[in-house]
């Protein structure tokens, strides 16, 4: 797997949240329209680099197994969908990596940052979504639908393509439900996605049958069954770390 396959996979993974203003350089359009080119350049890496929350984590993934590119194929589907490459890295390199980020401006919360990296997690998006953001203590503290739709929408997902119509696909997928205690996955739903804008896909191979990872409203690239049973059981471990802290991530701090 080369760094141009992991620059493209990590276009395809940030274009969503980016088009949404919600991280990375004002530049969506021009995200989109290199993934949809396969224009893994200079110009997609500089792009890459300035995603704030993301590339910390790739940078991570990289150090902790040798790896001297943050693009590497294999590093970015680690943070995004998940591999092997997430078993070596310590709950030290973690919590080192969370204080740098977030202890300046976490204020007393700080213990809270070390409680996180003391409990071992893995740094899959899913974990930024589920206990870096707020949005998990917000859902704990009776925010209710509000949250629970931005934690489902904002992690990594998977689904299996029923239809696809122009611009959008219709997609099977588990949903993220709430018990009141704890987060779990529901009983299989349709949802329309998205699949391009004004003719850029960011998988133009996208057809009925696929399993597909998505990502807030977009269906982001297919995937093989080996990667759709890595993003399985990556999300069953980061539901299962979250649901087993003591106290809610941060409600306000690591943002």
């Amino acid at each position: 797997m080369s760094a141009g396959t992991g620059a493209l996979t990590f276009a395809r993974f940030a274009y969503p949240p980016n088009a949404l203003g919600l991280c990375g350089p004002d530049a969506s359009r021009e995200l989109l329209q290199r993934a949809a080119a396969g224009a893994a350049d200079a110009g997609l890496r500089e792009l890459a680099a300035q995603f704030e929350g993301a590339w910390p984590y790739l940078e991570l993934i990289a150090h902790e197994n040798g790896i001297a590119d943050p693009l590497d194929a294999r590093v970015v589907e680690a943070y995004w969908i998940g591999n092997d490459l997430l078993d070596g890295i310590g709950p030290r390199a973690i919590g080192e990596d969370l204080a740098a980020r977030f202890g300046p401006a976490a204020g007393r919360e700080r213990r809270r940052i070390a409680g996180l990296a003391g409990a071992a997690p893995r740094p899959h998006h899913d974990f930024h979504v589920f206990c870096v953001y707020p949005w998990t203590g917000l859902l704990r503290t009776g925010a209710g639908d509000r949250a629970l739709h931005v934690l489902d929408r904002c992690r990594v997902r998977w689904g299996t393509v029923t239809a696809v119509a122009g611009p959008t696909a219709t997609v099977l997928g588990r949903p993220l439900v709430w018990d009141g205690r704890h987060l779990g996955l529901g009983a299989p739903r349709e949802e329309v996605v998205t699949v391009a804008d004004g003719g850029d896909a960011l998988d133009p191979a996208i057809a009925a049958g696929d399993v597909v990872a998505l990502h807030w409203d977009w269906a982001c690239t297919r995937l093989t069954p080996r990667q759709a049973r890595a993003l399985r059981a990556e999300t069953a471990r980061q539901l299962a770390f979250v649901n087993r802290l003591a106290v809610p991530p941060p409600a306000a701090v690591l943002r």
